[in-house]
């Protein structure tokens, strides 16, 4: 492949899948995290030990296939990768080499650059290495084995980005699809990324940094290897294609060892893991299953709602926002369902430390209340406050209203009292209004919605004030 561009990026993503055991064995992939707790002879590598495939983590790898458009395999072949390092303890790792389990695929970035993937394979995770004193300086290392044997899907990338920042976006792009397929869980699941950097100072001599995780890591990991490498040949130094490791606390990389090549790895086919084929009738099956993904979504949501795309790209991009909005917006206008569910719901959210789920919100409060706005039976500000109390305990929208007497001021003659009062006792607002301060009317608006407790319409009392101070 000839590179042409200042930078070449290419990543292997490393996606822990969200599956109740592990890879190869029935010990717990999460749960008790005591060292060495979670295994058993089959995770530990004890001679005699047979490992038997998890099928759950195979439909998750073929769903993220074909979210991305890959090329699926006919049959699932897996094999040993021979190395020598503590974190397996049988001195190989079950993964897939020959064969693949699907190939060709692709990842569209918001600049609308397509990303190409070479393949998406299924391995198990090695072993956990703990230094005690950082990867620098401790003089001997820890191994937790709870780790050893959790599945993995591995997706590894062409080399087709550019700058650090589209490798963000593409991490960004990927954990987007990763959670509208539910095989991914980002509080409880490990996404790291090993990236594959070159410059063309060097001639395109590749380093790879290992293990990093984070958007902000990756671009700051890549950031600093251009920087490094660019350092070096400026100085008149040879590149050798290296592995380093990313130190996230002092923001450096760090050699590791010269890179090995594929052949280093000994691959052979796994003896004890026998081949299987990948019926076409359970793919058309799992295919079914699918959901709407955040791309299909962008689409409908501009063309369908008529929502911009910049929000239509923020709600997308939440599988529990915008299947609420999909929701509310056919009760209500599209634009204000968008701005509450992009904005006011996240922020109670946030406020409360609480997901969705938590608060039992559902469509319908969305939509009880947005339509009591709508009608202008009730003023925004005391749709904050509702919002915020159902974030606490969800109710009947329109009977609380009701109840509370929530509903707008619409008595001109109360909502005017209030203005004259607002006037009178604030003077200087007034006279900065008449010198041509036209901000200090919000000012004033305020202060009249002090007095109406948020029940007057803000649109209504400006005109007011604006017809008396005249």
């Amino acid at each position: 492949m000839k590179f042409t561009t200042p930078v070449v990026i290419g990543l292997e993503i490393h996606i822990e899948l969200d599956t109740e055991s592990k890879m190869f064995c029935g010990c717990p992939r999460s749960g008790d995290d005591t060292p060495n707790s979670r295994t058993c002879p089959i995770c530990l590598g004890h001679p005699g030990s047979k490992p038997v495939l998890n099928k759950k983590a195979v439909e998750y790898g073929i769903k993220l296939a074909l979210a991305t458009k890959s090329k699926i395999a006919k049959e699932l072949i897996f094999s040993r990768k021979s190395y020598f390092y503590p974190d397996m303890a049988k001195n190989y790792q079950i993964s897939q080499y020959e064969v693949p389990l699907a190939e060709k695929g692709k990842i569209t970035l918001p600049n609308k650059k397509i990303v190409n993937l070479t393949r998406i394979h299924l391995e198990e995770d090695p072993a956990s290495l703990v230094h005690p004193a950082g990867m620098q300086s401790s003089s001997y290392v820890l191994v937790d084995y709870n780790r050893s044997g959790d599945p993995l899907a591995e997706v590894v990338t062409e080399p087709d980005m550019t700058s650090p920042e589209e490798a963000r976006d593409f991490m960004r792009q990927l954990i987007t699809i990763l959670e509208y397929l539910e095989i991914f869980d980002i509080n409880n699941c490990i996404i790291k990324a090993d990236a594959n950097i070159s410059i063309k100072e060097s001639g395109y001599i590749r380093s790879e940094i290992k293990n990093i995780t984070g958007f902000k890591d990756i671009e700051k990991a890549l950031n600093y290897e251009i920087q490094r490498q660019r350092k070096e040949v400026a100085e008149g130094k040879t590149l050798k294609m290296q592995t380093r490791s990313w130190d996230a606390s002092t923001g450096t990389t760090h050699l590791l060892r010269t890179k090995e090549t594929e052949a280093d790895y000994g691959y052979i086919i796994d003896p004890d893991l026998v081949k299987i084929d990948l019926d076409k009738s359970w793919i058309d099956k799992i295919q079914a299953t699918m959901p709407e993904l955040a791309e299909a979504k962008l689409e409908k949501f501009t063309k369908e709602h008529g929502l911009s795309e910049e929000m239509a790209k923020i709600l997308s991009k939440d599988k529990k926002l915008a299947l609420m909005f999909e929701e509310v917006a056919v009760a209500v206008n599209p634009d204000l369902a968008a701005k509450w569910i992009r904005r006011e719901l996240p922020r109670v959210l946030n406020y409360s430390k609480k997901t969705l789920e938590d608060t039992g919100i559902e469509a319908i409060h969305l939509i009880d209340l947005l339509k009591l706005i709508e009608s202008k039976t009730i003023t925004e500000k005391i749709g904050q406050k509702i919002i915020e109390r159902l974030v606490e305990k969800t109710f009947d929208v329109k009977a609380y209203v009701e109840k509370e007497g929530l509903a707008a001021v619409s008595d001109k003659g109360i909502i005017e009292k209030f203005c004259k009062e607002a006037i009178k006792e604030n003077p200087k607002a007034v006279d900065d209004i008449k010198a041509g301060n036209e901000k200090s009317i919000n000012f004033l608006v305020g202060q009249v919605m002090r007095k109406s407790k948020g029940k007057a319409v803000p649109d209504e009392v400006q005109k007011i004030l604006k017809d008396l101070i005249k």
